[in-house]
């Protein structure tokens, strides 16, 4: 299968100045992942391990102190029309109903008026929201609102989806459902897909594979094929002996990281 992402030694230094002094944060010290086309690749982590910093240097917003990124063989420089990003927060404009923040990036991109609402329309209809195309983001529930958040990613037909804890901020059944739609949608479209999260069943349940980050700073210390058939959301995966030995292994480490960091604290 081709490559899709590389990422390649990448380094990430964070620095600032308070009262006069300054800072240096280490927060990401060579770290090297590839993803294959159409491959769902989860990233796990203890807290502050660089997560959310990997995934926007992937997405471009970031930039970098070595290493580098590479999309198609090609290193990016900044963001690209071949990568989306949800984020966990909606970031929907509250001033705008359902179907204008949908097809926003299709209006920045000059498209067609006509064709920007069909297409918006189209994605609408997808995440299961047809119907609501009137209705402002307040009226909607969290759920609803990060379908929004999806829909407006997808509309632009990215090769690559990159997802920020986006279901973190919904409740639980919630984010079952969401789940599944996305499993839905990615499996309709074949996209690939990196995937932060900060819940271990989650990270099993959706993913090829788990790809686990060490404690700040953040290396790749190990990536675990999820061995478990698809599609997942018509059979219980949890229940399946392969998702616990996973979801076993990948805590584990988790632990033992989060044991260090309280020696830490402690000796302190």
């Amino acid at each position: 299968m081709r490559t899709k992402v590389e990422v390649r030694d990448v380094v990430k230094r964070f620095r600032w100045e308070k009262k006069g002094k300054q800072h240096d944060l280490l927060a990401l010290d060579g770290v090297n992942l590839e993803i294959a086309e159409g491959e769902f690749v989860s990233v796990i982590g203890p807290s502050g391990c660089g997560k959310t910093t990997l995934l926007r240097i992937v997405a471009g917003l970031l930039s970098i102190d070595g290493g580098e990124v590479r999309i198609d063989g090609e290193p990016i420089h900044g963001p690209g029309r071949e990568r989306a990003m949800v984020f966990q927060s909606f970031g929907l404009f509250p001033w705008k109903n359902v179907l204008d923040n949908v097809k926003l990036p299709l209006v920045v991109r000059r498209m067609d008026q006509g064709r920007a609402d069909e297409l918006a329309r189209e994605f609408i209809e997808k995440v299961g929201l047809d119907g609501f195309e009137d209705a402002m983001p307040h009226q909607l529930s969290g759920g609803m609102q990060q379908r929004v958040g999806l829909a407006r990613a997808l509309v632009t037909d990215p090769e690559i989806l990159l997802m920020d804890e986006p279901f973190g901020a919904i409740d639980a059944q919630t984010r079952e459902l969401m789940q599944e739609e996305l499993l839905r949608l990615w499996s309709d479209s074949g996209k690939t897909v990196m995937f932060v999260t900060h819940d271990l069943d989650e990270a099993v349940t959706l993913a090829d594979r788990v790809v686990v980050l060490t404690r700040g700073p953040g290396r790749i210390r190990t990536s675990i094929d999820v061995e478990l058939p698809r599609p997942r959301w018509d059979y219980d995966v949890r229940a399946e002996k392969a998702f616990t030995e996973v979801r076993h292994e990948i805590w584990q480490m988790l632990r033992e990281d989060l044991e260090q960091e309280k020696e830490i604290l402690s000796d302190d």
